[in-house]
């Protein structure tokens, strides 16, 4: 099958996960990804959790990895950073998460980099822009985009500490925006034959991300009220607890779903009841609602629940674990999983992209590599004669 990308030479010098996963998805589009590593390699190697019944595999790293060549390179040297331009030569695409301070003081900006490469697309990814009065900042997803995107403070339950963030979620958000820019990108190049320079950052990815509550306060300059489930604007917008401790997640607000969702609990006699007949009732009398919800739900199990409703038709989803995620038959019927077989011959299952394109399988090409391993791989295609590696790596320029 036709890889969409196929042909693409695709340059990373990233670390951690935002922009080495945006790079990841253009290797399971088909492009040639090299990534280049400090001597010491990326600090994300070894940082996920390792499957209990795995320890070796860094699961996490393969997946932002998956499917590059590596080649180690110190480019705080001279000779290093030299090596990294001479690569951004033959590249159609460079993806930095290098600060703009940091890309100038290497040569590798995109006005020096244009230069030499005329076509090139030039990919930024920082915490918070590379324009702006705090453009220097770094930025992790903790911060910038959960903190400084008002996405955690807008996850707090009155009265209750700011939730923890899970890993990465922020940086796989916006690796995905990285994406939308690269291909874009890559079509302005084709019609204008000029190179690119392409930029998004965690900040502006978790602000689109909160563009409903965010567009109407950009009008009238309004904080969004907290709301707890005992006072949330409908019933049947929320979640409540089961017999066996599972939370179930309801989305039906509309007016038009009370009855039939009455009819499917078994409390008729609610459609009629003055204190919950209509919108407005419900909504006054919240907190008492939500108890009694609260009471009928804990009289059947999540799975139980499940099957009542949709049975009526209704709309509702599990608070699923992690682990549930795993095998759950939607998602492997969907495609979700792909397996990836490690430099051992022994495979296991990664997250795939989360779009298809009929016709081309957009998976992932292999494994992440391990720390250098294509270092002379690479530089022998550079054109570099052995003797020359081999100074380079001697003088811990290379590994």
């Amino acid at each position: 099958m036709a890889a969409p990308l196929a042909g693409i030479r695709v340059l990373e010098l990233t670390s951690w996960m935002a922009a080495p996963s945006a790079a990841a998805v253009l290797s399971d589009l088909g492009a040639q990804v090299v990534k280049v590593e400090p001597l010491k390699g990326d600090a994300a190697r070894g940082m996920g959790r390792a499957p209990k019944n795995a320890p070796g595999l860094d699961a996490s790293f393969h997946f932002d990895n998956r499917g590059k060549r590596s080649i180690a390179v110190a480019m705080d040297r001279p000779e290093g950073a030299e090596l990294v331009r001479k690569l951004a030569r033959e590249c159609q695409v460079l993806v930095t998460n290098l600060l703009p301070h940091r890309q100038s003081r290497f040569g590798l900006d995109a006005p020096s980099l244009f230069a030499d490469n005329p076509t090139l697309v030039h990919a930024t990814l920082t915490g918070y822009g590379t324009t702006g009065p705090e453009a220097w900042r770094p930025g992790y997803d903790v911060t910038a985009f959960f903190g400084r995107g008002a996405v955690t403070a807008a996850s707090i339950v009155p009265g209750s500490e700011p939730p923890a963030p899970r890993p990465a979620q922020g940086d796989h958000a916006v690796a995905l925006a990285l994406v939308t820019a690269i291909l874009a990108a890559l079509r302005l190049v084709d019609q204008t034959g000029q190179g690119q320079a392409v930029e998004t950052s965690l900040f502006h990815t978790a602000a689109w991300t909160m563009a409903t509550d965010l567009a109407p306060t950009l009008v009238d300059r309004y904080q969004p009220k907290a709301r707890g489930r005992r006072d949330g604007l409908a019933a049947l917008a929320g979640r409540y607890p089961c017999k066996d401790d599972r939370w179930i997640i309801l989305n039906m607000p509309e007016p038009h779903w009370w009855p039939k969702f009455c009819q499917a609990i078994g409390k008729a006699e609610w459609t009629d009841d003055e204190r919950y007949a209509s919108p407005k009732a419900r909504f006054d009398n919240m907190a008492a609602l939500v108890d009694a919800l609260d009471d009928v739900f804990r009289t059947r199990t999540q799975h139980e629940w499940g099957e009542a409703f949709d049975l009526a038709g209704l709309i509702w989803g599990p608070a699923q674990q992690v682990f549930e995620l795993v095998d759950d038959p939607q998602a492997r019927a969907a495609g979700f999983f792909a397996p990836i077989e490690a430099a051992d011959g022994t495979t296991f299952d990664t997250v795939t992209v989360p779009f298809k394109i009929a016709g081309t399988d957009v998976l992932p090409q292999g494994p992440a590599p391990e720390l250098g391993q294509h270092t002379r791989e690479v530089l022998s295609e550079l054109g570099l004669p052995e003797a020359e590696i081999d100074k380079l790596s001697a003088d811990q320029v290379v590994a």
